[in-house]
């Protein structure tokens, strides 16, 4: 059938329809349309016949469809409020599907304050303590949607003995159930009790329940580092078990093992080493071993050797592994493939921020990221160069940018990006400027490109008054009198000598300065 096996003609034409309206409105009448038809069919009282004059009750089919159409009239922002109960009933369904399905549009439905959900209560007790794999599984999920403070304390303690469940997909999802319990009412699920259960998680006998443990210890430890301290050598432990693929191959992704618990280990050694000699000392060998080994030329090998760059700026320095992540981040950045390029400048950015010598070697190829058309790219190699820049390289890194933004006509109709550029240009050249005349020279070719930008105007005109006064009085300094006259007296010359070139050249703007 043209309208699937599982989707009726008329929900066929619903979805049809609403992708092909031409506005909003048009999109609101097809679906007040089927609001009306829903309310009709949900509604108690509504008796269908057939062409006999017999009664004919709606199939359990056509009551799940009814359901799935309201979710999808609610995610269009209409109010499906009439069909609510119908959702709860399903719930108490023998059918785990149609219990499934009463549990989505619940937790998708439902407002966090319905009344509604407080007669969810008992079901969720019976299903959490249910024989049947796939209903405590349906329970454990809805719960995550679903619960409220008010819910905690009846369902927390069959959460609890979920841990211990015989199936390992349980045990999985009673680790996020439990979390989701800590997060909404933590006097009844304690943090010393959550982290004492994800210590035991940790060592469970299936990869996938320990990866579970993993995402949650990662949100807590970016919370409270202290309480998992000495994970490290445990967490080192299942890392190495993990890039030595002694995991099931079913975890791997594109011959990469386990690449996001990989991710998720790391992160959590990033803040587990961070500014601590010795639980870094602890990860060293591991964390440059796995960089080594995802370095295969694959997406998720790449994200893994992200993530270990950024876990070697964030631990406890280490010369060889700073060396190792200079040298991936440099293979980024002379990557033809824009998104490599955009991994290697975030890493350069994490590297020289605290460690500035590794900045110098990789000018030239950051230079050649700001010409790329990938604006996105362009935005992140701006913040990249404004963190590189020092009194050593200014002059080089500023005469660069000038030229971009004088150049750049790609990006002229990105105002933001002009402002962004012409303000921290400035910034720069007030916090490094290697002499008055230099500063000047700058700031007047900042006030030639980006005058005339509306939304650069009012900045520019606090930028021009600094320099009209450094024009005027000088620098204000407290050096040798006789010094400091020759130098003003230099500074007006040459400023003068600009400005009137400026004013006799035919091909330049007349500049727009404010008023003093």
């Amino acid at each position: 059938k043209m309208s699937g096996n599982h989707l009726s003609r008329e929900f066929f034409e619903l979805i049809k329809n609403i992708g092909e309206s031409k506005s909003k409105q048009e999109e609101d009448r097809i679906v007040r349309s089927e609001v009306a038809t829903l309310k009709a069919k949900l509604d108690p009282n509504f008796i269908k016949k057939n062409a006999l004059g017999k009664t004919v009750m709606m199939s359990k089919k056509k009551q799940k469809e009814f359901l799935v159409r309201l979710m999808y009239v609610e995610m269009l922002g209409h109010d499906g409020s009439f069909g609510y109960i119908k959702a709860v009933e399903m719930v108490a369904s023998a059918s785990v599907a149609q219990k499934r399905l009463g549990y989505l549009v619940c937790g998708i439905c439902l407002p966090p304050e319905h009344e509604f959900r407080f007669m969810l209560i008992n079901q969720l007790q019976r299903d959490l303590q249910s024989s049947h794999v796939l209903e405590t599984a349906s329970a454990l999920i809805a719960l995550s949607n679903l619960a409220t403070v008010d819910m905690i304390a009846a369902v927390s303690n069959f959460v609890i003995q979920a841990l211990d469940h015989g199936s390992d997909m349980i045990r999985k999802k009673a680790v996020h159930a439990l979390y989701k319990c800590y997060q909404k009412d933590p006097s009844v699920v304690t943090k010393e009790e959550l982290v004492t259960k994800l210590r035991k998680i940790l060592c469970d006998r299936d990869p996938g329940v320990m990866g579970a443990s993993l995402c949650v210890i990662e949100a807590l430890t970016r919370v409270t580092p202290m309480p998992f301290k000495d994970l490290v050598p445990s967490l080192v432990s299942i890392l190495k078990q993990i890039i030595e693929h002694r995991l099931p191959r079913e975890y791997d992704y594109h011959r990469m093992p386990a690449p996001w618990m990989q991710m998720s280990i790391l992160r959590i050694l990033r803040i587990l080493g961070k500014a601590d000699m010795q639980s870094s000392q602890g990860m060293y060998e591991i964390v440059g071993e796995c960089m080594k080994k995802a370095d295969i030329g694959i997406n998720a090998g790449y994200a893994v050797v992200y993530e270990c760059i950024r876990t070697i700026t964030n631990i406890y320095p280490n010369v060889g592994l700073l060396d190792a992540a200079a040298e991936a981040i440099s293979r980024f950045i002379s990557s033809r493939n824009n998104n490599l390029k955009y991994l290697g400048v975030t890493g350069l950015a994490a590297i020289v921020e605290a460690h500035p010598k590794y900045a110098t070697a990789h000018q030239l190829a950051v230079m050649d990221c700001l010409e790329s058309t990938d604006i996105t790219l362009a935005h992140r190699t701006l913040e990249l160069l404004y963190r590189m820049t020092n009194p050593h390289n200014v002059e080089f890194i500023i005469e660069k940018l000038i030229l971009f933004l004088r150049g750049g006509k790609q990006y002229h109709s990105d105002e933001h990006l002009q402002r962004s550029l012409t303000f921290k240009i400035a910034n720069l050249a007030e916090r490094f400027a290697p002499s008055n005349e230099w500063y000047v020279d700058t700031i007047t070719q900042l006030l030639e490109i980006s005058g005339n930008i509306p939304s650069c105007s009012k900045g520019l005109n606090k930028v021009g008054n600094q320099l009209m006064q450094l024009i005027a009085e000088g620098d204000g300094g407290d050096e040798d009198e006789e010094f400091d006259d020759s130098a003003e007296l230099s500074l007006r010359r040459s400023t003068v000598n600009t400005y009137v070139s400026i004013l006799l050249s035919s091909n330049k703007p007349i500049l727009q300065y404010p008023d003093i």
